[in-house]
């Protein structure tokens, strides 16, 4: 064969097959798969301010990355098609298994509170009768919160809702609930709490109390932080200094949920450290010390799946007295999100600066009360 006549079929061949081959190709637009579309998620990855590059979805059908929303409405959705039980051993399950979670269970427990108090008509012996312990009780709080906020005589009812038992989340609860009453006005709110006879249960009162200042869990404008800026300017623990010695504990206590909210924590880690600076304004009050063992409560709380680096911060702190304290309050949250016997110990063997365990060793007998 002529080469010019075998170049000239040759060309003629490939022509067909290439118009074959248009013809039989699929040009519609492929499908996003999980694998190559980023999920956006909320500031709620597994480290601090950094969220996934990308999340697929897990064979159960659940994100591979929860973010508050995503968590809170398939809980809603589960208690609403079954009861509160069910929601709660899923939400238990599920900070366990993503412990970065724990930073947004607890108003998560609490909104899942509210919703079982108006599904049962305010019944609430049925409303705890479900197991209730999981975020800190966090369910037992919100379920408080709304049995008072709906009460005609609040300053009656708060003494008899946690009767005859009185246990301190019950009472935290309270604490959380004299806020929603008043109108996140503190004095009045205090007022409230000291209905209760014993200085212990004022104490407990006052931890829900400040807790709901400092860092309100509802995302209701009515509920927000009521700390005008002037009289922050002026004294950056405000209103702390200014309560009764009974009430200022658990006022400097979670004054830094304040702080580290409003430093806008998720994004900037180095503002743990500095919130331990922020802590020595209240020297001259007397209130550094709870101050620091808030920040190490808190720096737990939102790195509970990074506890060495958890206490990295905390040895940050330039005295021992405040690296103590921030130890103090590592230990204080580790023991209220894992009530067993074992916690305390795990954390402390997990911790590599010498110092560091040292402190959270000595720190293992605190009060789980506080969360």
């Amino acid at each position: 064969m002529q080469p010019r006549v075998f170049a000239i079929l040759t060309a003629l061949l490939l022509g067909v097959l290439g118009l074959g081959s248009v013809a039989v190709t699929d040009w519609s637009p492929a499908t996003a798969t999980a694998a190559t579309t980023p999920a956006t998620a909320e500031s709620a990855g597994p480290a601090p301010g950094v969220a996934p590059a990308a999340a697929s979805a897990t064979p159960t059908g659940d994100p591979a990355v929860w973010t508050r929303s995503t968590l809170r409405n398939k809980l809603m959705a589960e208690m609403d098609a079954t009861d509160p039980g069910v929601a709660l051993a899923d939400l238990d399950r599920i900070t366990k298994e993503k412990p970065y979670t724990v930073r947004f269970c607890h108003p998560i427990a609490h909104e899942l509170g509210h919703a079982s108090v108006k599904r049962f008509n305010a019944d609430f012996q049925k409303v705890i009768s479900f197991p209730h312990e999981t975020c800190a009780a966090g369910y037992l709080h919100g379920a408080v919160e709304e049995m008072l906020n709906a009460s005609t005589q609040p300053e009656v009812d708060l003494l008899k809702l946690c009767a005859p038992q009185n246990t301190g989340p019950c009472i935290h609860g309270v604490g959380h609930g004299t806020m929603f009453v008043a109108k996140q006005d503190v004095p009045k709110a205090r007022e409230l709490c000291s209905k209760f006879p014993s200085d212990q249960n004022k104490i407990r009162c006052s931890e829900g109390l400040f807790m709901q200042l400092f860092g309100p869990d509802e995302e209701d404008e009515k509920a927000k932080a009521n700390l005008p800026a002037d009289k922050l300017a002026q004294d950056p623990l405000y209103p702390c200094k200014d309560q009764p010695g009974l009430f200022q504990s658990a006022c400097f206590f979670y004054a830094p949920t304040f702080y580290l909210s409003s430093h806008d924590y998720p994004n900037h880690p180095e503002v743990y450290a500095d919130a331990l600076k922020w802590c020595l304004n209240g020297k001259a009050s007397g209130g550094a010390t709870d101050c620091s063992r808030g920040v190490g409560s808190r720096t737990m709380k939102y790195n509970l799946d990074r506890e060495d680096w958890a206490a990295q911060q905390c040895a940050t702190a330039a005295d021992g007295w405040q690296r103590k304290a921030c130890a103090e309050g590592l230990v204080s949250y580790y023991t209220v999100n894992y009530t067993d016997d074992g916690a305390a110990g795990r954390l402390c063997a997990k911790i590599t600066d010498k110092e560091m365990q040292g402190y959270c060793r000595s720190a293992s007998g605190l009060s789980s009360s506080l969360d």
